[in-house]
């Protein structure tokens, strides 16, 4: 058994495309620095802020979706757990840092995840997702009835107490683009170091054929609990800054069920199994809307008195892009551009 799963597990992954990681990295650095200094208060507030949050509740439900093979519906409701638990603790016990904080969000939204993960153990596919909408519903119950964890406010709201780290206040529209692009970047190493290291390649090999799995000695029920327990780590911080980095405040109601599908949707637009995609697929959720609302206002859509009219044919334009898309591009949008960079790697080969 031990000469099976040695050589499976440890073998290297290939990496054929280093130089597509590669430029995608420097990219990303060079429009980290550059962003604050050329985007004002709204494109930092209402576009890039909400896309690089979204992107990275794409990268938490991607490690459980995606790498381990496990389906969820509750997706929202961790983010829920880690918003909470950040506006308590900010509240109540004052001397804690900001990053312990989210931390420790994010280790309490783990305990849950992992507690509603158990069925995994049992079932699959549709119905452990199924399953699953049991934490979302659950919890957007618990904090909508139970004033306590929003200091017992009448309107069952949150806001931050206070956003700050080593005395620096990060209230404003730039200070909170650097809160949420440091935590990205250091939860982006992070998932890329558990996606290469022998607990992601025993989620892949769980997520290939978990009785197989088991057959080479893989511990599979630990091994999905974990995943449930890091892809909800990842989710409560998300929850945190969506919360107090990009809304303000927020109740129960903001990580309802269609934040749920809305993660979901980024995952699958994005790609299924990748890091970068589903900050792709997240700037297509945020940035689509905005783009038909446009378009809207260029065909001169004024006949549709009704707002709530519009707003539906919004949606369904939506909807009909989305599946448009996946027919024509199911691997999403990530695979799109792997094919196109290696066409041009091919078309700049000397022959």
């Amino acid at each position: 058994m031990t000469t099976l799963q040695e050589p499976i597990l440890s073998a290297p992954i290939r990496q054929p495309l280093a130089g597509l990681n590669a430029v995608l990295v420097a990219i990303g650095l060079v429009a980290a620095f550059a962003v604050p200094a050329v985007a004002d208060d709204y494109w930092l507030s209402s576009i890039i802020i909400p896309a690089i949050v979204m992107g990275l509740a794409g990268v938490g439900l991607n490690l459980l979706f995606g790498y381990a093979g496990l389906v969820t519906l509750g997706s929202a409701a961790f983010m829920s757990i880690g918003a909470f638990t950040t506006y308590n603790l900010l509240l109540r016990a004052p001397l804690l840092p900001l990053p312990v904080v989210l931390i420790l969000a994010g280790l309490f939204a783990a305990a849950a995840g992992v507690v509603f993960g158990l069925p995994s153990l049992r079932i699959k596919g549709f119905y452990l997702g199924a399953s699953t909408l049991g934490a979302q519903f659950f919890f957007e119950w618990l904090f909508t009835n139970f004033s306590w964890f929003s200091n017992d406010s009448q309107s069952l709201t949150i806001s931050a107490p206070r956003l700050q780290i080593l005395g620096y206040d990060l209230q404003s529209a730039a200070g909170r683009y650097c809160l949420v692009i440091a935590t990205t970047a250091l939860l982006i190493a992070l998932a890329f170091a558990i996606v290469k290291s022998r607990l992601g390649r025993e989620w892949m090999a769980v997520r290939d054929m978990d009785t197989a799995a088991s057959v080479i000695g893989i511990p599979v029920a630990r091994r999905k609990l974990q995943a449930f327990g890091i892809s909800s780590f990842f989710l409560g911080i998300t929850g945190a800054l969506w919360a107090f980095a990009y809304l303000g405040t927020a109740d129960a109601h903001a990580f309802n069920l269609d934040k749920s599908f809305q993660i979901l949707f980024i995952v699958i637009i994005g790609g299924v199994a990748t890091i970068y995609g589903n900050f792709l697929g997240a700037s297509f959720i945020v940035l689509m809307p905005i783009v038909i609302d446009r378009l809207s206002l260029v065909f001169d859509l004024s006949f549709l008195a009704d707002q709530g009219a519009l707003a539906n044919l919004q949606r369904i334009i939506f909807g009909a892009i989305i599946i448009l898309l996946l027919i024509k591009e199911p691997d999403g949008l990530t695979s799109l551009i792997k094919r196109g960079w290696a066409s041009l790697r091919r078309r700049g080969a000397p022959t």
